[in-house]
């Protein structure tokens, strides 16, 4: 199935693949493979042998760790133009995490070969790889630190003060941001269990900094949400 026109723009400004010469962008757009995931749908399982990288068209994509008692952790979220499963194509391992689909998604597929292929004939294309890889290290230095060293309700706090910022609508009452649909995926986002963000959010409204509404948190007393994520 060719491209469209959309999935090749979101290709060509993709990190991993942006600054390709026309020639190198044929080459790659020639060989990806858009696939199709429904809302929580298993695009693969951690430990699954690695059979090339996915960048996000469309849709949102959920990267996870699950322990051995089903816990999960969720490592990112990431959206259209984002690339998962670059380390896996290179070392030879298997996939070090789990994917699934949040909402309805179309993932471009690339095999390792043709990816080990692109790399070979551009260079240019693996350094690209180490700088995505390099970002994502960071990321999980950062998520280690916050599970480390900071309460579940500071990782709250910063979970609500980051949403506010993407994509908060300023109310009469407040910063009115959308939650995850149950506290399950909160708790999967911040390293806990339901029982205690459903705790820590209700003293939170307890406290008047937010205000709750099914899924709607309106935050109606930003400045002590920003000094709950900047105190130690």
């Amino acid at each position: 199935m060719p491209l469209t026109d959309l999935q090749k723009q979101v290709l060509a400004t993709a990190p991993l693949f942006s600054g390709l010469s026309e020639v190198e962008m044929a080459f790659i757009a020639g060989r990806v493979v858009p696939r199709k995931f429904g809302p929580g749908e298993i695009v693969f399982n951690e430990g699954d042998a690695c059979s090339g990288l996915f960048v996000v068209a469309s849709g949102h994509i959920r990267i996870y760790k699950t322990s051995a008692s089903g816990r999960e952790q969720v490592l990112s979220i990431d959206g259209p133009g984002s690339s998962v499963a670059e380390l896996p194509v290179f070392d030879g391992g298997n996939y070090p995490a789990s994917v699934a689909a949040v909402d309805d998604s179309t993932l471009l597929f690339v095999s390792k070969q043709d990816f080990r292929e692109l790399c070979l004939t551009h260079p240019q294309v693996a350094l690209k790889v180490l700088r995505v890889v390099g970002a994502r290290l960071r990321r999980l230095v950062g998520i280690i630190e916050e599970l480390s060293f900071t309460t579940v309700r500071h990782r709250l706090a910063a979970v609500l003060l980051r949403l506010a910022q993407k994509e908060g609508e300023r109310t009469a009452n407040g910063i009115a941001i959308t939650i995850p649909d149950n506290n399950q995926e909160l708790a999967s986002q911040i390293g806990t269990v339901r029982e205690l963000v459903s705790r820590n959010l209700s003293r939170m409204q307890s406290e008047g900094l937010i205000e709750i509404d099914g899924r709607t948190v309106t935050i109606r007393d930003l400045k002590a949400i920003e000094a709950e994520v900047s105190s130690d």
